[in-house]
This record gives structure tokens, C-alpha cells and sequence, in this order.
């Protein structure tokens, strides 16, 4: 009998120690999926967002300790006021005069930047109307007089085309702007030859292109400048600082391999250039819901780091409130926080 004892005591003592480590295991699956912190992040359907999609996909965040849902819209100016009200915590997409306007009020903080026009890149593309180009629309000098849809009065589409404006010589003021509200209607608009031409991401010209429904201006990367970028409210920063930090540090992780499956080429380097570009660009493709040869064509510059071109957010303003658009009282200066990300470029003194 002592010895039956002996042995089932034997028996169990392992047993116990396998179901205590299993028990141990489970609480600490527990504890990690716990410690996770929620980040809802508004972002648009473009490629321009591919460093966070990346970021999301290859486990980027997951493996920073967030928890992170993505919120797709379908404009830029509602993801900076679904940030100031709460429902996302960190918007990236454009910088828009209505931006500008929550942020010179206090309400939002630029904290990193996400892609810019330069020479070269594929980011905003002017195109005609099919019926528009037959009649003869070929060039940007021939826009004025035209109705030219964007998706809101003082979005960076608007901007875009301040910037053709001056570089060819003509003045917006003479061009008939119409806002479309959001890129799916940009589309429609111009497929239905309800405008003579539009400004639009390439996520969404490319494929207009290809199939004869829009004929190609150009692209508006006469001059570089800050497109979009990653910002959020004040009171996030205070309260939720370090889930922040390990949020931008991921999302750097991502910016670092979208330039190194796309850009580390340089200019005309595009898709294809790195080991992982193929991978990538099916990461990009399914978030973005375009082929992957549509987000092949359509690659803008990102910097590796997410370093913001804070010159031209000065620049953006002040042409903003020469517009009318963004109060004469917003500073620039007031509405960023270069402390998340080393090594911003172009700071004004």
C-alpha cells in the first residue's frame, strides 16, 4: 500500500508541474494580450499610407506592444476631425486647410511626416476628362477657364494645383474648382464627364488612365512638398505619450522597408528594387483594394525615417491664408512636435 502511495505520488508530482507551467503560460498570454495598448488609427485607402499598412501586416505594432486598428475614410479633412473628437487617436493622411484650421486652434500636433512630392514620384496626377482632352484640353497652361474637381476646397489637391498655378504662369483664381468631397466621386465625375479635368492620388488616375476613361496632364511633382503626414490631438500626446512613441517607432520600422522594397533606387528606381518589393506591394494592394500593377505605377516618395519637410508646412499655411482659407492668426510653428522623430528637414529659423 505504501508503495501503490509512492508511486501515484511519484506519478502526479510531473503532472502538477505540467499543468502549473500550463497554467503559468495561459496567464501570461493573458498578461501580454493585457498589456497590448488599443491605437485606432484613421487612415485613407493609398498608397501614400503603405508604410502603415506594412507596419500592420508584418506585425510592426503587434510587436511594439499596441494594439492597432486601422479606420479607413474616404477624405482627408474628416480623419483630422475624427482626431480631435477622439474616435482615431492618430490620423495619416493629408494636411488640408481645415488642418490647419483645427490645428492653429490648438486641437492637433504634426508629429511625422508620410509622403511628399518630389521630381520624379508618382503621388498626385492631373488628369482630363476624355471628352474634355478631344476637345482640346492637353496642358496645364490650358486649365484656366476649366472646371477642375477636387475633393474639398483646401485639400492638398487644392494646394497641388496652386502650385501648377504658379509654376505655369496662370492664376488659380481663374480656374473653376469644383469640391467633390470624397475620391470615389472625383472618379465618377470625371468618368462621367462631369468636370473637364481632376487632381487625384495615382491610386486612383492610373487605372482611369488604363482604361481610356481620363487622359494624363501630368503629375504634380514640379516641386517638392509635404503631402501628408501623421498627426494627433494634444491631449493624446499628454496622456498617451509612450503607447505614441512605440507607435511612431513601428511605423518607422515600416517607412525604412517601403524604402527599401521601393525607392532605394532613386527616381525611376520604383517597384521592384528591393528583395521584398513583390511581398509589399501585395501588403499595399490589398489594403489599398487595387491591383498590384496599379500600386506598382503609382510609388511616392516616403522618407526612410518619416522626416517631416517642415519648411514647407510654413509654406502651406501662409498660402492657405493667402487663399482666405486658414486664419491669419494660425503660426506654424505652434502646430508641430518635432520631438517623436530625429532629424526633421528644411526647419526655418
Amino acid at each position: 500500500m505504501a508503495e501503490d502511495q509512492d508511486s501515484m505520488s511519484r506519478w502526479r508530482r510531473p503532472v502538477l508541474r505540467l499543468l502549473g507551467a500550463a497554467a503559468l503560460a495561459a496567464g501570461l498570454g493573458v498578461t501580454a494580450a493585457r498589456a497590448a495598448e488599443k491605437l485606432n488609427v484613421g487612415v485613407l485607402k493609398l498608397v501614400s499610407s503603405g508604410p502603415v499598412f506594412m507596419a500592420q501586416e508584418l506585425g510592426y505594432f503587434r510587436e511594439a506592444g499596441l494594439d492597432v486598428e486601422l479606420k479607413f475614410f474616404e477624405a482627408a479633412q474628416p480623419v483630422a476631425v475624427a482626431t480631435v473628437s477622439g474616435d482615431v487617436d492618430v490620423g495619416v493622411t493629408g494636411v488640408t486647410a481645415g488642418f490647419y484650421n483645427l490645428a492653429g486652434k490648438g486641437a492637433l500636433k504634426i508629429i511625422a511626416a508620410s509622403a511628399r512630392e518630389e521630381t520624379g514620384y508618382k503621388l498626385v496626377a492631373v488628369v482630363a476628362s476624355r471628352k474634355a482632352a478631344e476637345a482640346g484640353l492637353k496642358r496645364m497652361e490650358d486649365l484656366p477657364g476649366r472646371a477642375v474637381a477636387v475633393t474639398q476646397i483646401g485639400s492638398t489637391f487644392h494646394y497641388s494645383l496652386g502650385i501648377l498655378a504658379e509654376k505655369h504662369g496662370f492664376e488659380i483664381g481663374k480656374v473653376r474648382v469644383l469640391p467633390m468631397l470624397s475620391i470615389p466621386n472625383l472618379v465618377s465625375s470625371l468618368k462621367g464627364s462631369q468636370v473637364d479635368a481632376a487632381i487625384m492620388p495615382a491610386t486612383a488616375a492610373t487605372p482611369l488612365i488604363a482604361s481610356g476613361d481620363a487622359v494624363l496632364i501630368g503629375w504634380a511633382d514640379e516641386a517638392p512638398w509635404q503631402v501628408t503626414a501623421m498627426f494627433t490631438a494634444p491631449k493624446t500626446i499628454a496622456s498617451r505619450r509612450q503607447a505614441l512613441e512605440k507607435f511612431v517607432q513601428a511605423y518607422q520600422r515600416g517607412t525604412q522597408a517601403f524604402h527599401e522594397s521601393f525607392l532605394a533606387k532613386g527616381p525611376g528606381g520604383g517597384a521592384g528594387a528591393g528583395p521584398n518589393a513583390e511581398r509589399d506591394l501585395a501588403i499595399i494592394a490589398k489594403y489599398t483594394g487595387q491591383s498590384v500593377e496599379s500600386v506598382r505605377t503609382s510609388i511616392p516618395f516616403i522618407d526612410p525615417k518619416g522626416r517631416l519637410l517642415v519648411g514647407d508646412i510654413h509654406r502651406q499655411v501662409k498660402w492657405y491664408q493667402g487663399q482666405k482659407l486658414v486664419d491669419a492668426a494660425v503660426d506654424a510653428k505652434s502646430i508641430l512636435d518635432l520631438s517623436f522623430v530625429d532629424g526633421h528637414m528644411d526647419v526655418p529659423n
